[in-house]
């Protein structure tokens, strides 16, 4: 299947300066396209996969990568509705700028004909001076055109900087770049590029009279229209120390049948008919959520590796009864209890029943003396007759952890802290 029908199958193409011509320019030779990522923040999240996602899908077609990490207009930040961006310092900016390439490594290959290419665009921005930015750059955008955008004109009575307001023409000037040392003709993002991406189309046909391409990607919702990417916690990031990696499992895990299909489409490598198959699985046992899981599982390996997502479903099977608990590394028994919810305990001396209460996994002390009467209270997943028994510091994992269960399906932790 060519590339392009399986990205109109998955849903993937929002917009595009046209899909004949673009078919026509892929099948003629090996293309070269480039996504961008600003490091405004120390990590990417989940909403930013979509690109990572795409990207490798492109690169397996055949067409060579170039990513890049916006060391320079991570420095200004695109204009949004909510306001202006605060401004952080440059070598806070450099940093994250290396963070974040080691976060897309894992996507694409760099090795073999078409193998990937990291950029940061202030190696050509860092040198314009402002009389060549203006002469070379500005004269060919129209200032009417800038105005037109929805951001721009949301903004102009709160008020935009010129700041703000220039990052069109930083991110056109990159495109024209990428052509030039790379012989880059095709450019994608999400679809709140799409003004910005069009912009480096018209900029590349006035300044060098090219014809390149581009298309964009559709946002990312939820059946119920709230925001892709979020959890109680906040955004769930790419960085393992800034969302565990148990945590990003369980969001693929905890997404509603409603999505998932369209997510499996999105971020899968999955063929149509596997797909096809987990649908049918969704709406014939929902329960089993296997698709969630499957879903989880393929971008936690693809993220975090194998090993790390074996530790990760052995996690989650042992909370429940369905594993040992005495094998799980310390840190994602952690991670697990945390995302269960993890009460400290600072005092010796406390029983199951007061463990049970403190974890939340009930509410009083006589819920749990009812729990357990009722054979459905678990510490470390052995059942636990009396209440009353004091927990040993032999009882606990890694000498300072417990499992707190009440049924089958209520668990919860406790830590506790010298």
């Amino acid at each position: 299947m060519h590339i392009l029908d399986d990205f109109a199958w998955r849903g993937l193409i929002q917009d595009s300066t046209g899909i004949d011509s673009l078919r026509e320019h892929i099948d003629a030779g090996q293309v070269t396209f480039y996504i961008g990522f600003d490091p405004t923040a120390a990590s990417l999240h989940v909403g930013n996969l979509m690109q990572l996602i795409t990207a490798r899908r492109l690169q397996q077609a055949g067409l060579r990568p170039v990513l890049l990490v916006g060391g320079a207009t991570g420095q200004i930040g695109d204009p949004r509705d909510s306001g202006e961006r605060t401004l952080n310092p440059t070598e806070v900016v450099a940093g994250w700028v290396e963070k974040i390439r080691a976060q897309v490594a894992p996507f694409v290959t760099y090795d073999g004909d078409n193998g990937a290419v990291p950029v940061n665009n202030l190696d050509w921005i860092g040198e314009l001076d402002v009389i060549g930015f203006l002469r070379d750059v500005g004269k060919h955008f129209p200032i009417s055109k800038m105005l037109a955008r929805d951001v721009v004109k949301s903004r102009l009575e709160a008020g935009i900087s010129y700041t703000e307001f220039s990052y069109q023409l930083l991110q056109s000037h990159d495109y024209f770049e990428l052509n030039r040392r790379h012989g880059c003709t095709l450019q994608f993002g999400g679809s709140d590029q799409w003004g910005n991406i069009t912009a480096g189309v018209d900029y590349i046909r006035r300044r060098a009279g090219e014809s390149v391409h581009a298309f964009v990607t559709p946002l990312v919702t939820k059946a119920d229209g709230s925001k892709f990417g979020k959890s109680e916690g906040g955004a769930i990031w790419l960085d393992g120390e800034m969302t565990s990696p148990y945590a990003f499992y369980q969001f693929w895990v905890n997404a509603a049948d409603s999505d998932v299909v369209n997510y499996l489409k999105y971020f899968s490598l999955k063929s149509h008919e596997e797909i096809a198959e987990l649908e049918r699985a969704t709406a014939e046992k929902p329960a089993a959520r296997l698709a969630q899981k499957a879903l989880a599982e393929e971008l936690a390996t693809l993220l975090h590796g194998a090993e790390e997502t074996a530790n990760i479903i052995d996690a989650s099977q042992a909370l429940f009864g369905r594993g040992e608990l005495a094998e799980l590394p310390e840190a994602t028994l952690r991670a697990a209890l945390v995302e269960a919810g993890l009460a400290e305990i600072h005092k010796p001396g406390v029983t199951v029943a007061e463990a049970m209460k403190e974890s939340g996994v009930v509410a009083s002390l006589g819920e749990a003396r009812r729990a357990a009467k009722e054979g459905g209270a678990y510490l470390n997943n052995v059942r636990i007759t009396d209440p009353a028994t004091v927990i040993d510091p032999s009882d606990l994992l890694h000498g300072r952890y417990g499992v707190i269960r009440r049924g089958k399906k209520t668990v919860a932790g406790v830590e506790f802290i010298d």
